[in-house]
């Protein structure tokens, strides 16, 4: 990858992080594969979203690969992968989806690698900018609830600071977080998937898409469970900043787009009407409680972990939330 500083619009320097020379030689790299193996990589017509749309891997029946076929889907993986480590969000989900099939892979899957390869030869400009901006906390949403009723306020619940951090030096950045879950997303278990992608000031850091563990009967469970693994890597995630010695005195935003999910966790006087969802539950409300992290609303049209959770057809929405990720050159169709 190719490290930066580049100047943003509003005159601010920031350093930017570009994988675009490893995606061209990966790119390189799998059409010389295909083509030994009787593949080929789809045209920029045919790629304008990584994986073909309404695809579904876990209800594809195409032949099963041979092993040396399959050694090669291993491989394009495992390259894939790294690709979305260097900051490819946008293939996050459609690799995950398809990382789920190594114990098993079929042609179909195959195929679909080759679809986000063609994606990633005609989208390869991108990079991702660390913005140092402070994100401005919109007026009357993140407000701190009075806890001192509820079964929390009797334990007089506060955060718990690591006894051996060092002293805080430097500026202190927010920390912001969106999350979102698709219901019930795989057509062969019904198993929901959690996305979550989370920001220091207008930095991205850090984007989680993976199947949950558990089939919730749900959308109120599911969102539940997609904020507790959120709210799991943000606590530590908290405690990892003061350990490096950056001050961390302000709660996470976390930012949703369930209104009842949101109502549980930040709502004091919110009783529990499905106890399936109890642990995450308790979890969420009792970090709220601590002020390690305050929860508010946000459209689905505007909540960025939406590209965490599914495969997005082409269009606005999905252009929408990689702007907000990557800076583009986007190469069009001719």
């Amino acid at each position: 990858g190719k490290l930066s500083l580049v100047e943003l619009a509003n005159g601010t320097k920031a350093w930017s992080f570009s994988s675009t020379q490893y995606v061209k030689e990966a790119v390189t790299n799998a059409e010389k594969l295909a083509k030994s193996i009787d593949m080929s990589v789809p045209g920029p017509r045919n790629s304008t979203t990584p994986i073909s749309r309404d695809y579904r891997p876990e209800i594809d029946t195409t032949s099963e690969l041979t092993p040396e076929m399959a050694s090669h889907y291993y491989s394009l993986i495992g390259v894939l992968r790294w690709i979305v480590e260097l900051g490819r969000v946008d293939i996050c989900v459609e690799v995950s989806m398809l990382s789920a099939h190594l114990a098993l892979p079929r042609q179909g899957h195959l195929e679909q690698v080759f679809h986000i390869i063609g994606y990633l030869k005609h989208h390869h400009n991108a990079c991702m900018v660390f913005d140092p901006t402070e994100w401005d906390i919109p007026e009357g949403m993140f407000e701190k609830e009075d806890w001192s009723y509820s079964p929390y306020g009797c334990e007089e619940l506060c955060e718990e600071l690591p006894p051996n951090m060092p002293k805080a030096l430097g500026r202190e950045m927010r920390i912001r977080v969106f999350v979102d879950s698709d219901h019930a997303g795989d057509s062969l278990t019904r198993r929901s998937r959690t996305g979550f992608v989370v920001f220091l000031n207008g930095a991205p850091i850090y984007w989680f898409s993976k199947k949950q563990t558990s089939c919730e009967t749900s959308t109120y469970g599911a969102e539940f469970v997609a904020m507790k693994v959120a709210m799991e890597y943000v606590r530590g995630l908290r405690y990892k900043l003061r350990m490096m010695g950056m001050p961390v005195s302000e709660p996470a935003y976390v930012l949703g787009d369930n209104q009842s999910v949101l109502a549980n966790t930040s709502n004091p006087g919110s009783v529990l009407k499905k106890k399936s969802a109890a642990i995450a539950y308790c979890f969420v409300r009792e970090g709220c409680a601590r002020d390690e992290w305050r929860t508010g609303y946000i459209n689905t049209n505007y909540n960025v972990a939406d590209l965490f959770t599914k495969p997005l057809p082409s269009g606005e929405k999905r252009d929408r939330f990689i702007s907000c990720l990557l800076h583009y050159l986007v190469r069009r169709a001719d």
